[in-house]
């Protein structure tokens, strides 16, 4: 099938493609994903993986970011470099840094999220613990090690931050998830109160776009001699329609000095 003819909704694998990548050579693939397609394993829509593949291109996807997120994904077009990839990841070697748009401010500069993530009600991802635990102290939540659920299985989770801008509505974030857990940033940012605009997972009445973006990936190219390769991916205009009349060319000045800061650590 020609690859102009697959589509997703109203969109084909062309149409993603083009202008979206960030990276291309004859191992990987590096694109900057539109919101409202899956990455991989959608039983009753399509995804991206599943459109290459109807469209004559085979790709095998490194990491995945939700159906709701936009932003940087990464694929391997070989089996033979995807373990490569894939244990970057793992070990996190990675490189990775998320713009977040928060529906609230008051956050410090630098901020550090170390709560445990447990899989509750319906596989929802959540705190393992009670919010009335959860204690900031310097710019760092926690919650005590006795508070913790016991008759779950846990996963230490940590998320650290540079606020950026704020309007006293919302602000702008640069989170670095140090863990890659799911829904992770989404749900330490609900839980210490400041929750991303336009998630479905805490406002089901949002008519706005879900401001979570994978804005910077960094990974090894072992296929040419460890080369690292590091690439940024612009948001779109509607991530930004929150921030009202803010200049988003300045707002992306300010996520990349918050961004140095990051990875200074």
């Amino acid at each position: 099938m020609a690859s102009g003819t697959v589509a997703s909704g109203k969109r084909t694998w062309a149409d993603i493609r083009e202008g979206a990548v960030l990276y291309e050579d004859d191992a990987a693939l590096l694109l900057n994903k539109p919101t409202g397609v899956s990455v991989l394993g959608e039983r009753h829509d399509t995804d991206l993986v599943r459109l290459a593949r109807d469209a004559g291109e085979e790709l095998f996807a490194v990491h995945r970011i939700d159906k709701v997120t936009s932003g940087a994904i990464l694929f391997a077009k070989e089996l033979r470099h995807h373990g490569d990839l894939t244990r970057q990841f793992n070990k996190r070697t990675v490189g990775k840094a998320y713009l977040v748009l928060t529906r609230s401010s008051g956050l410090p500069a630098r901020g550090r999220i170390d709560l445990p993530l447990s899989a509750g009600r319906k596989g929802r991802t959540r705190i393992a613990a009670p919010r009335d635990s959860i204690t900031e102290h310097e710019g760092t939540w926690s919650v005590p090690a006795s508070e913790i659920l016991s008759e779950v299985k846990t996963y230490p989770s940590t998320t650290e931050f540079a606020t950026v801008w704020t309007d006293g509505e919302h602000s702008l974030l640069v989170a670095r998830p140090v863990t890659g857990r799911r829904h992770q940033i989404r749900v330490h940012l609900a839980w210490i109160g400041h929750p991303i605009e336009g998630d479905p997972l805490f406002d089901r009445q949002s008519t706005t776009r879900t401001c979570l973006h994978s804005w910077y990936l960094a990974f090894d190219a072992a296929w040419a001699d460890g080369t690292r390769i590091a690439r940024h991916a612009a948001p779109d205009a509607a991530f930004w329609a929150p921030a009202g009349a803010a200049d988003p060319s300045a707002l992306l000045t300010a996520a990349d000095a918050g961004l140095a800061t990051l990875l200074e650590n």
